[in-house]
């Protein structure tokens, strides 16, 4: 049996690459976020779009807070991006949110290439 989080990753891959299909490249990031937002409702998954996570210091203090693009309560984050390809910046910039926001599951999709580009990422030393 798969791990229930392939599975959820799996349907998020599918349902970016019909929209990306259906839109081509060219448009905002927040054309994107919105329409993988709806896709992903329209198929029964709850998903927060500029969902508010605490950014926390190593000893549980809060620091701040980011709002990730995507959020799913497995708990899943999808940073989603429209540019030309994406970047060890944009890989970073997702590292970072899931560490110190104590998530263990990322998705990295950008829209903004002729290609649709989805990474996934794992931090498996989360405490």
């Amino acid at each position: 049996m798969k791990d229930p989080v392939f599975v959820l990753c799996d349907q998020i891959r599918e349902t970016a690459f019909a929209l990306h299909k259906y839109l081509r490249h060219g448009h905002l990031e927040k054309v994107y976020k919105n329409g993988l937002a709806h896709r992903l409702r329209k198929q029964g998954l709850l998903v927060h779009t500029e969902f508010g996570l605490e950014v926390m210091d190593e000893d549980g203090t809060v620091l701040g807070s980011y709002c990730a693009d995507l959020y799913l309560d497995f708990p899943l984050i999808v940073e989603v991006k429209a540019c030309r390809t994406l970047t060890d910046e944009h890989t970073a910039q997702l590292l970072g949110y899931l560490r110190a926001c104590r998530v263990e599951h990322g998705l990295l999709i950008n829209f903004g290439a002729p290609r649709l580009q989805i990474r996934k990422y794992v931090l498996s030393d989360i405490e």
